[in-house]
């Protein structure tokens, strides 16, 4: 075979393969350091809140043995935990908490911000 031809495919096979590698870690894996662009004032806890805990809280913090002792899953305990100042603590990395969640990537910035909302508007049932 032709040097030429030889150097061609193996020019063209590391282009191909380089061009298929994709290291936007922020677009992969989110950015938990991008601003909040969610303008919503009133964060609706069923629309909202339930879907961010369906994916990050409740897989361990459901059952009969909750993770940390810690229960979550219906209005009335997600409402005690957002109050009594343990779920911003652990959503925000605030020292004295365990960051949460565990095993997974940190929630966005804006997750926590209108979580905090949520919150600060006295977690209501809406």
């Amino acid at each position: 075979m032709d040097k030429k031809l030889i150097w061609f495919f193996l020019i063209t096979g590391v282009l191909f393969i380089s061009s298929c590698y994709y290291d936007k870690e922020e677009l992969l894996y989110g950015n938990p350091k991008a601003p909040c662009t969610d303008t919503t004032t009133n964060i609706s806890y069923s629309n909202y809140v339930v879907p961010v805990f369906r994916q990050y809280c409740y897989n361990c913090h459901t059952g009969s043995f909750p993770s940390g002792n810690i229960l979550m899953g219906t209005y009335t305990t997600d409402q005690a935990i957002a109050q009594n100042g343990k779920l911003y603590g652990c959503i925000s990395y605030s020292a004295g908490y365990s960051p949460m969640p565990k095993g997974m990537a940190r929630l966005t910035n804006c997750q926590v911000a209108n979580i905090k909302k949520w919150i600060d508007a006295g977690a209501p049932n809406n």
